[in-house]
């Protein structure tokens, strides 16, 4: 969609402003996100079964890319995190860097490798794909309005 100022909007076909690369990476990104449980894959399913596999990656990588702005914007974390996967993570970047390793120190990174704790928020994230689900169960698709309609 672009619009400007007081003018009507304008629907049309993705753009390919912007850099290939970020564009790709957010590309495989949504291919990611649209696999995992989540509000992100209730959205990449939703617009799958209506237009296609193609246009649902696009979208849920503009949603994403969205999503990011919002969270930096806000500086506010990502509502639907897997805090034991992001801490793993965040530790692996912090051994990738060449920060010292802590012997003899469970730190937060050690709780993804109890399945309990990997079943619980899988569970939480579950939950918000249905919520998700049934908050748009009654959306109906509508054209986009017109200058002349709107």
């Amino acid at each position: 969609m672009r619009q400007s100022g007081g003018l009507p909007a304008v629907h049309g076909q993705i753009s390919k402003q912007g850099r290939a690369y970020a564009r790709g990476m957010l590309v495989e990104a949504a291919r990611v996100a649209s696999k995992a449980p989540g509000p992100l894959h209730a959205f990449y399913e939703r617009i799958r079964a209506r237009r296609g596999f193609q246009i649902a990656v696009v979208a849920t990588a503009r949603k994403l890319a969205v999503l990011c702005w919002h969270l930096i914007h806000t500086n506010s974390d990502y509502a639907f995190a897997r805090p034991s996967l992001t801490a793993k993570k965040q530790r692996a970047l912090e051994l990738r860097a060449r920060q010292l390793a802590r012997r003899g120190h469970k730190g937060r990174a050690a709780d993804y490798s109890l399945k309990d704790v990997r079943r619980r928020e899988r569970a939480v994230l579950q939950h918000a794909e249905t919520v998700y689900n049934h908050l748009v169960a009654g959306w109906q698709p509508q054209r986009p309005r017109t200058a002349a309609s709107g």
